[in-house]
């Protein structure tokens, strides 16, 4: 499916931006995106949480030297998605229940709570883009102000 096609009657908006792979560059993708949802008037919680952990991830596992992280946010129709592209495709994210002393991949137990979907994309080489989406419509995440779709 392309993305960047809306089919009429629905509309797509999209932000993406560059970060430094820090801890800093972290907490400002997870400032920003909230800015941008407010902005586009949707709920904020959980996707604020969402991106903060795609965020944190990217930035602790997926750094590498000089080479920075990608966060884009994506509304199509009803379903938020958030996306953390990073440098590091050889290192993919692993489930704490996966993890062999139990101490990281709790992050990822958080998306999966929140986000109705997650996954892992590979390429374009060296990278690989860790999302989460989040259906704005189910009665689990609030209303969108004014109700309904955009169109």
């Amino acid at each position: 499916m392309n993305q960047g096609i809306a089919p009429s009657g629905t509309s797509t908006l999209q932000f993406a931006v560059q970060l430094s792979a820090t801890r800093r560059g972290a907490r400002l993708a997870r400032l920003l995106a909230t800015e941008q949802l407010r902005s586009w008037g949707l709920p904020l919680d959980t996707a604020a949480l969402v991106v903060a952990e795609l965020a944190a991830n990217a930035a602790l596992h997926g750094r590498v030297p000089g080479r920075d992280f990608r966060l884009t946010l994506t509304v199509h129709g009803d379903t938020l998605r958030v996306e953390a592209t990073d440098a590091r495709a050889e290192r993919l994210p692993v489930p704490v229940e996966q993890t062999a002393d139990g101490t990281s991949g709790r992050g990822l137990l958080l998306v999966e709570a929140l986000a109705d979907r997650w996954g892992v994309l590979a390429g374009p080489v060296p990278c690989k883009t860790v999302w989460a989406e989040i259906d704005l419509s189910t009665g689990s995440h609030p209303p969108r102000p004014g109700g309904g779709r955009r169109g």
